[in-house]
């Protein structure tokens, strides 16, 4: 009896945890990515959605696929908001648009095992996805201010010194 109760106890436990299936998801998302390389050592890429589920889901899990590599998706305090997060060193961070597959648990489960499988994942669709925009991120001028400030230095000694001359002369 003792195993069998604590066979629905796991039971009770695995279900309350697993996460609702959304359908028909309506989205509204919002993007970021690191725009100067100058003050940071990678570029950082943040996407925030709101979710709305036509079957009134609220606690969905979300998984998310950026070119093949997958990252959690952190559900915020407010219901229905979402955002996941990544960072690539900025000589890796080509500039252009990036596709942010979502995914449920159960399309997820799919795409792993697909993976492990190396199989094609191309098949497997995604619960929606975004398009992030990353336009690059600014390295900084060609010339850097302290080359720009002692070659008018040199100059203006240059040009002093050749007055001084020409007056003495």
């Amino acid at each position: 009896m003792d195993k069998i109760a604590a066979l629905i106890v796991a039971a009770l436990t695995v279900s309350m945890c697993a996460g609702e299936t959304c359908v028909d998801p309506s989205i509204s998302p919002a993007y970021y990515s690191t725009s100067d390389a100058v003050i940071a050592s990678e570029s950082v890429f943040i996407v925030e959605i709101s979710l709305s589920c036509k079957n009134g889901a609220q606690n969905v899990a979300l998984y998310a696929d950026v070119n093949g590599k997958q990252f959690p998706v952190t559900r915020g305090q407010d219901v229905g908001r979402y955002q996941v997060s990544w960072s690539i060193e900025h000589k890796n961070a080509r500039s252009g648009t990036y596709e942010v597959k979502f995914f449920d648990e159960e399309s997820y489960s799919v795409l792993r095992k697909a993976q492990r499988n190396n199989e094609d994942v191309s098949a497997i669709k995604p619960l929606f996805s975004v398009n992030v925009d990353h336009r690059g991120a600014w390295n900084g001028p060609w010339v850097s201010t302290e080359v720009v400030a002692a070659a008018v230095g040199a100059l203006v000694y240059y040009l002093a010194f050749s007055a001084k001359n020409s007056i003495q002369a």
